[in-house]
């Protein structure tokens, strides 16, 4: 499973980049309202810090905007993926940029019907939103495993599943058994994923009789 990192924090960005673990990065624009900075400043940066697809939303909702709107975006960097959402003109926008070449994220997506769509219009990514469905009392995995299972019926879909909206490791754990291919992950899940109460009870037992043999490592 590839793990995206979804913020526009370029600190956040950096450091995570740095364990190895991100194999690319979503951005929306709440994400970069919250920066404070310009869009178009904040998404070079991030594609400068990881070299995997890097998801930069268009902001019009007519066909022609998007469209253009979705070409400076991808003349920003080969590695940049342009979010569309799941609406008519997001497909056709959709379509029309994969044709030429460019990675397309299809968001909002919230039906399996809906990711059908996307993927016959050739979307690269599909990003079903599980933590909004929770929050209307909807189980978001069974979306995730209504699409995995769809999109495997058919080999001429090539749409990868991008589970998004995750609120906790759980959503993570669950998606990777349903095959999904990428997570995006708010920073703070990540790091979840880290901690168990037996490594840390672990390590600090190992630490504490490590101190009483009065060695060092570095010393020898």
């Amino acid at each position: 499973m590839k793990f995206f990192v979804d913020t526009a924090d370029t600190d956040e960005i950096r450091d995570l980049a740095n364990t190895g673990l991100v194999d690319g990065v979503t951005t929306n624009p709440s994400l970069v309202a919250k920066s404070g900075r310009k869009f178009l400043d904040v998404v070079e940066e991030i594609c400068t810090i990881v070299d995997g697809p890097i998801s930069a939303e268009v902001t019009a909702t007519d066909y022609e905007t998007m469209l253009k709107e979705g070409q400076k975006l991808a003349a920003l960097a080969p590695n940049i993926a342009v979010k569309v959402p799941l609406t008519a003109n997001g497909l056709k926008t959709c379509k029309a940029l994969s044709d030429a070449g460019t990675m397309v994220n299809v968001t909002l997506c919230f039906s399996p019907g809906q990711a059908i769509l996307a993927a016959k219009a050739g979307a690269a990514f599909i990003s079903p939103f599980v933590g909004r469905l929770d929050d209307i009392s909807t189980d978001g995995m069974h979306l995730i495993a209504d699409i995995c299972q769809i999109y495997s019926n058919y080999e001429s879909f090539e749409t990868e599943v991008l589970v998004a909206s995750i609120r906790n490791p759980m959503h993570l754990i669950e998606a990777a058994r349903m095959g999904a291919g990428v997570a995006t992950l708010p920073p703070s899940v990540l790091r979840q994923l880290y901690k168990h109460p037996l490594t840390e009870a672990g390590l600090e037992a190992f630490l504490s009789d490590w101190k009483g043999t009065g060695q060092s490592i570095l010393d020898d």
